[in-house]
């Protein structure tokens, strides 16, 4: 006995307000094994996607009430819509392939047509969804990976943390200067792996689109204020100078408030990182169309080159302190789901300065 693997059918969907074109093109592409909808009425078509995605859809440009490119216009707005090549078809040679083009079409062909080179741009249209749909599965298989990895690798962090403490308070026995200093390395060494693993989560979240940000009412300058007092300590173990200027004005934005204390406990925390001496000076102020935050420090200066990628994934900066190249474009992710901008401006032996720019929030 023989077991075959079933091989799922490519699903086409036709749309022609012309029942005979409809039969034309049935007729064409029979001898392939496709599973093919006939279908007239645009506005039905259009439910069908929505309700059961095609893997291909082939559609007249010149329909009545909602034509082809506005079909297919609608069809690349929807965000819960997996992607669908669409080949637009037309009698007509007024037809802008531009426009069709422009509105999300994946390509075009007129008719009378040859039905090898319509079965030629069937097959490459339904090998680019082949190949994307394989890309998303991948690319889902990699975040539940990593959320799975990360997730089990924080457990045991967390676990020994706990007993190296209790190893050092000397609860299992007494502790000797040295020990006590490898403890702390010890500690300090998890501390920083627990980071890296929860940001990367977090960069993998905002990747897969499964972020949710809780959006209320938020005093911006508050939050600078509360993040700029909690690092102020780390900055006098180093005798650094932290000045905050948050004006007197409250400015109100809309956004996560977890999340936006998340990129400014990186960016001043880094400021203070990557500076030895002199100064860190944050600066929360109004400008018509947003509210700025620019976090400015006396340290080493990055260079041009490494500006240019400073915000992409894994990108470490060349300074030896420098991490896993993950907090700053996680800002990035966080800082463009509020709307807002981040980019930096530096010289090296002069100093940085991170600017953030976010929407001001309306009036009630």
């Amino acid at each position: 006995m023989s077991l075959t693997k079933s091989v799922k059918k490519d699903k086409i969907l036709v749309v022609d307000d012309v029942f005979d074109n409809l039969l034309v093109l049935e007729a064409v592409l029979e001898d392939e094994d496709y599973e093919i909808n006939l279908v007239e009425d645009s506005k039905i078509a259009l439910s069908m996607v929505e309700e059961s995605p095609p893997d291909l859809i082939l559609l007249d440009v010149m329909m009545p009430e909602i034509d082809g490119y506005e079909f297919t216009r609608r069809i690349r707005q929807n965000q819960a819509l997996p992607f669908i090549p669409i080949l637009l078809l037309t009698a007509h040679y007024e037809s802008s392939v531009v426009e069709g083009l422009d509105a999300g079409a994946d390509d075009f062909i007129r008719k009378p047509f040859d039905p090898d080179e319509l079965h030629a741009r069937v097959r490459s249209l339904l090998r680019l969804k082949h190949s994307i749909d394989e890309r998303d599965q991948m690319a889902n298989l990699r975040a539940d990976f990593v959320s799975r990895f990360t997730h089990d690798l924080r457990i045991p962090l967390v676990a020994s943390n706990r007993v190296l403490k209790l190893l050092l308070s000397g609860r299992f026995c007494e502790v000797s200067p040295q020990l006590e200093e490898i403890i702390d390395t010890m500690i300090g060494s998890n501390q920083d792996l627990l980071e890296m693993v929860n940001t990367l989560l977090e960069v993998y979240r905002h990747e897969a689109g499964c972020k949710t940000l809780k959006i209320s009412r938020c005093n911006i300058q508050e939050l600078v204020s509360e993040v700029s007092q909690e690092l102020t300590p780390l900055a006098e173990e180093k005798e650094l100078v932290v000045n905050l200027d948050t004006g007197k004005t409250v400015i109100s934005i809309m956004g996560d408030r977890v999340e936006l204390r998340r990129v400014l406990t990186n960016l001043i925390g880094n400021a203070i990182k990557f500076t030895d001496k002199g100064s860190v000076y944050i600066r929360c102020y109004l400008t018509p169309v947003a509210v700025t935050i620019d976090i400015q420090d006396t340290g080493s200066g990055i260079s041009k080159q490494d500006q240019t990628i400073l915000f992409e994934r894994f990108r470490q900066g060349k300074h030896q302190r420098s991490g896993s190249g993950l907090g700053l474009y996680l800002s990035r992710c966080i800082i463009e789901a509020h709307q807002g901008t981040i980019n930096v401006t530096s010289e090296p032996g002069k100093g940085s300065t991170f600017t953030i720019r976010l929407p001001v929030a309306g009036e009630n």
